[in-house]
């Protein structure tokens, strides 16, 4: 048989199928996620207005997110199986060729070198990029954690927590998206087309330019499908499913609680105001008008002296128990927290705060007055305190 024609397996149909779970989930995590980050971009609010709505956004987003907890969850016990019962080698781990492997291939691909590196089963670059998903799982679903579950999160962290992993969480999305599209697109797409994720096989030619190491054990039959004593095999069967049994029932009972463990949205639909009489056939005797009194504060302004009343007296009925947009006024805390858009109070920063850029357009459902902002605006500058 030619090398034309001669393939080799290179994956299995469930590696085949688990991949195409990943696929699909990461890419709608990116597409879910970017527009969250970047809600200003016209690419962002097309995108949103695609899905109906950024709940609707959020949902997917979520939903994607518990696929790939589930894929993680299927590639934890199908590598213990592999690596415990059939023995197989554990070729992803990283050596210190890998580190030579690296170094070889620069230098040969600056025209310094003269030889590139001869690999086995999986090169530096494939580990190095199966790695750099494993961290970047383990920061996404911490991070995603402590944002799905805020209030759960506060109870063991500090409220800088929210903010600090909302930026983590962003940081390592453009991350990972950006080492989708440069690097692992230009590797198994650009440079050659690598079909063996989706078929299976490797030509016998792209072994050999890929993975020489690994073909050289092929051909010697060093490497391949393992004979396995039957009853050895039957002992670590015996061992191996009751502890992957207990390891499923905890990642489910884990990926559940991620799920589930918290509920920050509303859920039902704001109640209607009662109904008011269309006509009254008798109306107080009108009497003159008050004279304005001053509503400014006395003495510093705090959150407890005036900010807070204020808010409970014009804001809470949206920003209150149904915390629309996810913002709630109620507490200090609350406020300082934010609200799905991020903070909207930064103190000694009021130029910068979402609270004074929304309230300064005039066009607020709750319109503050002139001189109300501008309290508000000296509380901010002067640091926003408490108390």
């Amino acid at each position: 048989m030619s090398n034309e024609t001669q393939t080799y397996q290179r994956f299995p149909i469930a590696r085949r199928i688990e991949h195409i779970f990943m696929l699909l989930s990461f890419g709608l995590l990116g597409l879910t996620g970017l527009p969250q980050k970047f809600p200003t971009l016209n690419i962002s609010i097309f995108i949103t207005s695609t899905f109906g709505s950024v709940e609707n956004l959020r949902l997917v987003h979520h939903i994607a997110a518990t696929v790939m907890m589930l894929g993680t969850a299927w590639h934890i016990l199908v590598a213990g199986y592999k690596i415990f019962v059939l023995k197989e080698p554990m070729s992803m781990l990283p050596a210190v060729k890998d580190a030579l492997d690296g170094i070889q291939a620069l230098l040969y691909n600056l025209g310094i070198g003269k030889k590139f590196p001869q690999m086995g089963r999986f090169n530096f670059e494939e580990k190095l990029e199966y790695w750099a998903f494993v961290w970047g799982a383990a920061v996404m679903g911490l991070t995603g954690f402590m944002m799905w579950n805020p209030l759960i999160t506060l109870k063991l962290l500090p409220g800088e927590a929210i903010p600090a992993a909302k930026a983590a969480h962003g940081g390592e999305a453009i991350l990972a998206v950006a080492a989708i599209i440069i690097w692992h697109m230009y590797g198994v797409h650009l440079k050659k087309f690598n079909k063996s994720m989706f078929t299976g096989k490797m030509s016998e030619e792209d072994m050999l330019h890929e993975h020489p190491l690994e073909l050289a054990d092929l051909k010697a039959g060093l490497a391949g499908p393992r004979v396995i004593d039957p009853i050895q095999l039957r002992k670590r069967k015996a061992i191996y499913y009751p502890i992957a049994g207990l390891l499923t029932v905890v990642m489910l009972a884990a990926v559940y609680g991620f799920v589930n463990g918290e509920n920050t949205a509303i859920t039902t639909i704001p109640p209607v105001s009662s109904p008011i009489p269309a006509y009254l056939p008798q109306t107080p005797t009108p009497i003159p008008p008050l004279p304005p009194q001053e509503s400014g504060p006395v003495g510093p302004i705090s959150w407890n002296s005036y900010i807070g009343p204020l808010f409970q007296e014009n804001c809470t009925s949206c920003h209150g128990d149904m915390a629309f947009g996810g913002l709630s006024l109620v507490t200090y805390s609350d406020a300082m927290l934010g609200g799905d858009h991020g903070q909207v109070i930064i103190p000694s920063n009021s130029s910068d705060s979402l609270l004074v850029i929304v309230q300064s357009s005039g066009e607020h459902y709750a319109q503050l007055t002139a001189e109300e902002l501008d309290n508000i605006v000296k509380w901010i500058n002067n640091g926003a305190p408490e108390k």
